[in-house]
């Protein structure tokens, strides 16, 4: 990715448009730990705030289960090595093609990201909520195509998981990781 500037409009922009009308998650917290795995988790568990006050976005049918359950729900409850052993590397481009596949449905999507007319848009959405996390950021994944390659190609096909941080019947993972921040963004098919 080349180096861009991100600031709060054009990331909520962004954020908004790509996931406002699917089941996802997409929250940021800041690097505490020297084990970024660590951070992830307080992410994941809501005990952490964005570092930078910037919105992210997550379902509000969800706040019943993490009242009910646990404040990670829809996720498991886990430690950074349950984290680390379910997560493969991939490269910063197949990251934006994860995050703006995430912009699709599971199944019945009668327009995938690779056909659609706004495929450049959506693109460049993903490109600018990741942008955030600078040039020197990695990128981490759940999905099973990272297990052999570290640059899927996410576009070349519809959506399918990778190893499970839910009960839900799918989900699929991108983690950010910068030296000053960690960005958790994922996507669920509960039906």
């Amino acid at each position: 990715m080349q180096p861009r500037s991100t600031d709060a409009a054009t990331w909520e922009a962004a954020l908004l448009r790509l996931l406002e009308d699917v089941y996802t998650f997409a929250r940021c917290g800041p690097r505490l730990h020297e084990d970024w795995a660590e951070d992830v988790c307080a992410v994941m568990e809501r005990s952490v705030a964005d570092p930078r006050g910037w919105s992210g976005s997550e379902w509000e049918m969800d706040e019943e289960g993490r009242r009910a359950y646990r404040p990670s729900y829809p996720f498991r409850a886990m430690n950074a090595e349950d984290i680390r052993d379910g997560i493969r590397p991939i490269k910063a481009d197949a990251a934006v093609w994860l995050l703006a596949s995430f912009a699709q449905e599971w199944w019945f999507e009668g327009s995938p990201i690779r056909f659609r007319e706004d495929r450049d848009r959506v693109l460049s959405d993903a490109r600018n909520v990741l942008d955030r996390f600078g040039p020197d950021a990695t990128f981490w994944t759940s999905s099973d195509l990272a297990h052999t390659s570290d640059a899927p190609d996410f576009l070349a096909r519809d959506l399918e998981g990778g190893h499970p941080f839910t009960d839900l019947m799918m989900d699929l993972g991108l983690i950010a990781v910068s030296a000053d921040e960690v960005g958790v963004f994922w996507s669920f098919n509960a039906h």
